[in-house]
């Protein structure tokens, strides 16, 4: 049996970042990144598992969820995909991580590629749900195929204003039809959504996430204190650390058309796997894969260590 997870912070230049942390402490760190909309909740089945395998299992609450806060009124609350990767150096710094597997899906794979590609000398391996979760925003002004963009409406919907006010009152709603949406064969039930759910009643949750689907369409500024992050992803970086792309067979938001030439972004070990039945939250719904490639990369790590 493992210790239940304990919540705790850790205070960034930036952020007082909530986190679960659980398995041993002197075991290999692992960083579990939740997406949007969704919580540290998606990682609990993972955790376990690799927590009763030895390994340190952090997860936090991104900027705008849960009781993860801003320290400062004044600080634009970026939801900008540099932002998230800020945060994730940043979490390492303050917990004195020197180098994690970093395992993530939508916002939190953003993040653990983003790290992964930039500072790849954090990184022992990256467990990445979706593909190259880097966005490309310079090519973002191209129209995608009619029915992916049917899958993106949500993201038409917040840059308005119209988009904005639904997300403020509606959030819980709204956020419940994603999640129907984008993992079809997943029966959830209500008491598990509201479990997750209240980490969406962040006082900057609306903000952020605005933020975040207006800023890669060209539609909203970036914070300067990025810029030069932001910079750096405009060139695609590849990824050299020892990666696993894992996707969900019924993504009802990214199919997994989307991830098969993915590995032309990653030059270091690397391979991909499809996951039957599962959909977009794949740490919900198929945790024993998501757990056996970061279980993979863990042993993979200690052989060339």
């Amino acid at each position: 049996m493992t210790e239940p997870a304990r919540l705790q912070r850790v205070i960034t230049p930036t952020l007082e970042i909530a986190y679960e942390e659980s398995g041993p402490p002197e075991g290999p760190a692992a960083v579990l990144l939740h997406g949007f909309p969704d919580d540290v909740r998606a990682w609990d089945a993972t955790a376990a598992r690799l927590g009763a395998a030895g390994l340190r299992c952090i997860v936090p609450y991104l900027r705008g969820y849960g009781p993860t806060r801003f320290r400062a009124a004044g600080t634009l609350r970026s939801g900008e995909q540099a932002a998230l990767g800020a945060d994730l150096l940043a979490l390492l710094d303050g917990l004195g991580i020197a180098r994690a597997l970093l395992v993530g899906y939508d916002w939190g794979g953003r993040a653990a590629c983003i790290v992964s590609a930039l500072w790849p000398e954090r990184v022992h391996g990256l467990v990445s749900i979706g593909g190259y979760n880097i966005q490309n925003i310079a090519g973002n002004a191209a129209p995608d195929a009619p029915e992916q963009e049917h899958r993106f409406w949500y993201q038409w919907y917040f840059n308005t204003e119209r988009g904005r006010a639904g997300l403020a009152r509606n959030r819980h709603e709204l956020c419940r039809i994603l999640w129907q949406l984008w993992s079809p064969n997943w029966r959830f039930d209500e008491a598990t959504y509201r479990h997750t759910a209240w980490a969406f009643d962040n006082p900057d949750f609306v903000d952020v996430v605005i933020h975040s689907y207006r800023h890669r369409y060209g539609n909203a500024i970036g914070d300067p204190a990025f810029a030069s992050i932001e910079a750096r992803l405009a060139a695609r970086p590849k990824i050299v650390v020892p990666a696993t792309v894992l996707h969900g067979a019924c993504d009802g938001v990214d199919p997994p058309a989307g991830s098969e030439d993915a590995g032309a972004h990653f030059t270091g070990p690397y391979r991909r796997e499809v996951v039957p039945v599962a959909g977009h939250f794949l740490p919900w719904e198929a945790p024993e894969p998501v757990a056996a490639a970061v279980l993979s990369l863990a042993a993979g790590t200690k052989a060339r260590a």
